[in-house]
């Protein structure tokens, strides 16, 4: 699927957006089970602060971020949410209709800009656009971007069953399963083949 290099970054940006919700914390070494010293622990929200907003904006080269506070945190927090409804949309009308109340809400404003270097690109948000309308704006156009091409079924979650991350499949044949081949797929392929052993009595 051939997408275009700013789209392909906006793709990127939600995705990492929509994973860092608290209940898309990736599986990893910790305890088992989410005991910490005999007390169940829930998954961390992966914006807990504004200093961790900061760092999201300076990861993704958001550029015009300006001066943010709690208000920002919560409203970024909100789109969040919205862009998740849009990967758990059952069709492309339900996703479609997601997207358009999402970029509308946001005030998105075409412009053609070469800012810090870049050549011409096309900014979907206003000038002075908060974060969180600029990630409406410019993530919510990526994700139409998808469902005008009829692929909607690329914007999907893992299936290992204790990981659930959002991804978006570009792979030729829309195969891809999991939010990584090198974990997630990697640990059940090699739990599948021990379980093969085991039948086998091996």
């Amino acid at each position: 699927m051939l997408i275009p290099h700013d789209t392909r970054i906006a793709l990127d940006t939600v995705v990492d957006l929509v994973n860092t919700a608290p209940e898309n914390e990736p599986p990893g070494d910790g305890p088992a089970d989410g005991l910490v010293d005999g007390v169940m622990e829930g998954p961390e929200d992966g914006l807990p602060d504004v200093a961790a907003l900061y760092a999201f904006a300076e990861r993704h080269h958001i550029s015009g971020v300006g001066t943010l506070g709690e208000k920002d945190l919560a409203a970024v927090r909100d789109v969040r949410s919205r862009f998740a409804e849009v990967f758990a949309a059952p069709d492309a009308r339900t996703a479609a209709d997601l997207v358009n109340r999402l970029v509308a809400a946001a005030g998105t404003t075409p412009q053609l800009t070469d800012h810090d270097g870049y050549d011409w690109h096309v900014h979907y948000f206003a000038p002075d656009a908060s974060l969180s309308d600029h990630l409406a704006a410019d993530c919510g156009m990526a994700l139409a971007f998808i469902i005008v091409a009829g692929e909607q079924e690329r914007l999907r979650r893992c299936e290992a069953p204790d990981c659930g991350l959002a991804f978006v499949d570009l792979s030729r044949n829309r195969s891809r399963r999991y939010c990584s081949s090198r974990t997630c797929g990697n640990r059940l392929h090699v739990a599948a083949y021990r379980a093969r052993r085991r039948e086998a009595g091996t």
